[in-house]
This record gives structure tokens, sequence and C-alpha cells, in this order.
């Protein structure tokens, strides 16, 4: 017998049973975006390897470590996407979008990243972004904050996350205070583990986002990144906080908030839960004014965040959300009569009715068979046609969900029922 194939490790199937949480939960999520006035844009899960060098850093863990990188055939260097905004930078760009002023996007699909599997955190795993551009203010941060809380509100998890904000400055302010984070954790560089070690002269904010229980000590004692922020950089964080206050959005200032990735700078901000663990982080970003202009744009301030799927769809398992609509029809027929006659009429009621749920039973069987089928399906009613219905032209509609006789329906009883009882 030849071995059984199986999914790749730390890839995962979405099984039907899960699918209807996955399908509510982005209607409520795309119906927000479009309130707010944001496009879709869909794109590409492979780039060249080099979009990500340039945008998240050489010597960051996803490029050195976590990313699925191969040659294809034209011996080009390729990367299946780690993260969503650089390729939504480089189709902004390429294709002339930045141009039109302000842009509002999101997208939704897979990210790749190889690492160790575990509870929240998949090697294909599933984010979805918003990017805005051509706004420099703090009022589009806080308008990103504000988008967040109304889907926490409408999904029923505004108490089960909590904001954290910080704000990074600018460039020459992380310059000034990296040199003195080197300093600082240098001195106590045997106490650093391994990770901290080796971040230590190449990208030693990450040291203040370790989660090891033996250096926090350590990292609260690191000097603090929003002593080092000159006047605009405070104004531009007041302007924030200032908006969240009004609103009655409460926050967290977080000093060791910084983000994975080099182009972030200025405002950032992540949404945590306590509970899924070590895998605690459920939406994040934040501002990367110098993106654009670093992969090759005119300088365009930017804005944006990525949400995870699966760690959103964990805090939702057992609602109702989960729950999967049940069928109004479930339509039983035995006799090729039947068939031909009830195949005209489902198609008749479905193209009259868009919104009608209506299984129809194919594949033959006993009336009894088909009636245990109509039973699991969930449906609140069976639609029943033998061969005497179909020479009459009626069906027989029986209650599966609730008292009732089952009583015998011409097919314009049928619409009427439909139409003043079933759809109202």
């Amino acid at each position: 017998m030849s071995q059984k194939l199986q999914a790749v490790r730390g890839m995962h199937d979405i099984l039907p049973d899960e699918t209807p949480l996955w399908r509510n939960v982005e209607m409520i999520l795309v119906q927000e975006l479009d309130r707010a006035g944001f496009d879709e844009i869909r794109l590409p899960i492979v780039e060249k390897t080099e979009l990500f060098k340039r945008s998240i850093g050489e010597v960051t863990d996803i490029v050195e470590k976590e990313m699925y990188t191969f040659q294809d055939k034209s011996g080009d260097s390729l990367t299946l996407r780690p993260e969503g905004t650089a390729g939504c930078v480089r189709a902004c760009i390429e294709h002339g979008l930045l141009r039109t002023g302000q842009l509002r996007l999101w997208y939704l699909g897979p990210m790749f990243r190889h690492e160790r599997p575990q509870k929240g955190r998949y090697r294909q795993f599933h984010q979805l972004g918003v990017e805005v551009f051509g706004t420099s203010g703090p009022d589009i941060d806080a308008e990103l904050i504000f988008l967040n809380a109304r889907w926490w509100q409408r999904l029923g998890i505004a108490d089960k996350v909590e904001l954290q904000i910080n704000s990074l400055g600018t460039l020459d302010e992380r310059r000034a205070y990296r040199d003195d984070l080197v300093a600082y954790f240098s001195t106590y560089e045997d106490a650093l583990d391994a990770d901290s070690r080796r971040r230590l002269h190449t990208n030693p904010l990450r040291i203040l986002d370790s989660k090891n229980p033996e250096m926090q000590g350590l990292i609260e004692g690191a000097p603090k990144l929003l002593d080092y922020l000159g006047e605009s950089s405070r104004a531009h964080f007041r302007g924030f906080t200032d908006l969240l206050d009004a609103v009655g959005v409460s926050y967290v200032v977080n000093p060791r908030l910084v983000r994975g990735l080099d182009y972030y700078g200025l405002t950032v901000f992540e949404w945590v839960t306590s509970e899924l663990g070590a895998q605690g982080t459920v939406c994040a970003g934040g501002r990367y004014d110098t993106l654009v202009e670093q992969l090759g744009g005119r300088p365009t301030p930017a804005v944006g965040f990525a949400l995870g799927m699966e760690r959103l769809l964990a805090l939702l398992e057992g609602s109702q959300l989960a729950r999967k609509e049940a069928p109004h029809f479930y339509l039983v027929r035995v006799g090729a009569a039947a068939e031909r006659a009830s195949t005209v009429l489902a198609e008749t009621l479905r193209r009259r009715f868009p919104g009608l749920r209506l299984i129809v039973h194919c594949g033959g069987g006993s009336f009894k068979s088909q009636f245990k089928k109509a039973d699991k399906s969930g449906a609140r009613y069976a639609l029943i046609v033998g061969d005497e219905e179909a020479a009459a032209g009626k069906v027989a509609l029986k209650p599966l969900r609730e008292t009732g006789e089952q009583r015998i329906l011409t097919q314009t009883e049928l619409i009427e029922f439909i139409e003043n009882r079933l759809l109202v």
C-alpha cells in the first residue's frame, strides 16, 4: 500500500465545519472596510526576493531564517510572501496608484514563514492587511484604531483585547536611541540569551520584544525610546492619543513595543489578548513613511496594519458566528417522473428566491434513507415529490424542526408559503 499523503508541516486544511466561521467573520470585516471607504487590492503570493530584502531588512529574522525562497527556471530568486505591505507598495508604485492622492486599500490572503509550528502560528497563515497612503497626520492613525474597535465590538470580543501603543520616532531619533540601547545591553551581554546576543549589533530594538521571562528584568531597565523623541514626534503622538481619548478608546502606552520590520516609524500599535498563550498579538501595525521612497517611489506617508486571521478566529471558537445557516428545504424525490418534475421545481424556486437555501437530493435511494439525510442536513422542511405528486403538479411539505402535519401544496401555494412565511 502506498504511503498516505499528508499536508506539509505547518500548513493546514480549513475544513467544512470551520469555514462558516471564516466566512461570517470575513463578511463583518469587509462590511466595516466598505463603510470606511477602503478598496480591495489582490496581490501575488510570489514576489521577487529583493523586494523583501529591501523593505523588511536583510538582518531581520524573517529574511535571515523564515522566508520560503527558491529559484525559478529563469534563475530569478523568488519568495512566497512573508507579509503583505511590501507587495502592496510595489503594486502601487508599479501601477501609478499613488498619483491620485490619498489611497485606502485592503487585501486578504495567505502569508508564509518557516517558523516552528504552534497554536496560532502556522507556516502558512492568513492576514487581512490595511494600508493607507498619502496622509501624514495622526488622524488617519486614529482612524485605523477606530476601525479595529468597531470590528471587535461587532465580533463580541471587545473585552478580550487590549490596545498597546508606542512611538518609534524618526530614523535619526531611533539611531540615537539605538546607540544607547546597544551600550546598555553590551554591559550585560553575558546575561543575554542567544537570540538577544545575535540581535545586539544587527536589530537591537527587537531585544525589547523578547518573550523570554529571564530577560524581562533586564529589558525593564533599558532606556525608553519615548525619552528620545523630538518635539515633532511628541506632537504626533499627543495628537494620536488625544483622538483616542476623545472617542473613548482605551489604550496602554507600552514603551517596549517595537515592530519586527525595519520600515516602521512614529506610531506603532498592537491589539493583544491574554487568552491565546504566547501568541497574544491579534492585530498590529503602524506608520511607515519612508518605505515607498525606499522601494523606488516618490516620498509618500503611509500607515497600515495586519490582522492575523487564525488568532482572531481562535478568540471566536464556539461563538454564534461559527454556526452554519441551515437549509430551508431538503427536496426528497423518488421515481423517474418525480426526479424530472422536482428538478424543474427546484430551479424555479431558486431563480425566484435568491435567498432560498435548498438542497436537492441526488443519487437515488428510498424515501426512508432520503429522510435521514434531510434530517441530518438541518433543513427546516422536507419537500417531497413522488411520481403521484409529479403527475398532479403538487408537492408535499413536511416540517422537520417544528410540530405540524405534512400537507400537499400546489406550486402556487408553495410560492405563497415561501413569500409569506419563510423569507419574511
